[in-house]
């Protein structure tokens, strides 16, 4: 039996719902798109209930929290009408401007998403620990390897010994090369890549710091494995024609720490950014 998506199951309960609970179902209904980016504060005053019955709601719908219950609503959001990353996109007659415009539309809610799964401690961390490091590996495979050498290529501008390589057995040595304060970037959508999560083992054994960018979902071995955890939204199902939203997600994290390295380091590479900006100007001519 086909499980009912989040906003079904509360318009099935709405009669079930007491007064309060029923004013929070149908603000949810009527700003669904709005809810993932807010408080039990903030939707408990629109919808003129109280932050206790915001929580309550959540339990009779069956959903554990209040970030639980935005999440679901990500989820659908982000794929449900909208979905273009399966395999019944064939069956629809989409113009190309029309499917230019559901990419946008899909890729923007996927990186919106990733402020109700992002936390900001594991965020400080994780800014921490490249801070102190003198090597960062990435490692991604499939659609996440474009992401991790993407992230190799920015941290190498500003003046780490930054390292990726889509091989696995080029990436063991490089690893084994690891030590303390060392960085390991595992970059992973579902966490359960098979040669991402060896090659963070063994980078851990070495007493590197295992970062994370990966779906929030404690179940996965990656998730529990990493010492920081930078989650991604739930934004894709497995069968997929590519890797599109959760790409994006991974790319705005990396663009996130490299803002925030380049915030603190930034006076002691500047003079390098403009050497390597006159070397590309006179190549080109």
């Amino acid at each position: 039996m086909k499980q009912l998506s989040i906003l079904a199951k509360i318009e099935n309960q709405m009669e079930r719902f007491s007064p309060a609970e029923k004013k929070i179902a149908t603000y949810i209904m009527e700003h669904a798109e709005l809810v993932p980016n807010m408080t039990t504060k903030e939707l408990s005053k629109n919808a003129g209930s109280s932050e206790a019955s915001v929580v309550r709601f959540c339990k009779t719908i069956g959903i554990g929290s209040f970030t639980a219950l935005k999440l679901a609503l990500v989820r659908e959001l982000t794929i449900a009408d909208m979905n273009i990353n399966d395999f019944s996109i064939i069956e629809k007659q989409d113009a190309p401007y029309d499917l230019f415009n559901k990419v946008t539309y899909v890729n923007k809610a996927a990186i919106e998403a990733t402020t109700t799964t992002i936390d900001k401690r594991e965020l400080e961390k994780a800014a921490e620990a490249i801070a102190n490091a003198k090597k960062i590996l990435f490692y991604g495979v499939g659609g996440s390897a474009s992401s991790a050498m993407d992230a190799c290529y920015k941290f190498t501008k500003l003046g780490y010994v930054s390292m990726m390589s889509p091989d696995f057995h080029t990436m063991l040595p490089l690893a084994a090369n690891l030590e303390k304060h060392d960085v390991f970037v595992a970059v992973s959508t579902s966490g359960r890549t098979k040669d991402v999560l060896e090659i963070a083992r063994f980078a851990k054994k070495q007493g590197a710091t295992v970062i994370a960018i990966t779906k929030l979902d404690p179940s996965s071995p990656l998730y529990k494995e990493a010492d920081i955890k930078l989650c991604l939204p739930d934004v894709e199902q497995d069968h997929r024609i590519g890797s599109m939203a959760s790409r994006m997600t991974q790319l705005n994290i990396i663009d996130a720490l490299y803002l925030i390295t380049f915030h603190q380091v930034g006076s002691r590479v500047l003079e390098k950014f403009h050497e390597t900006r006159e070397e590309v100007v006179r190549l080109r001519r």
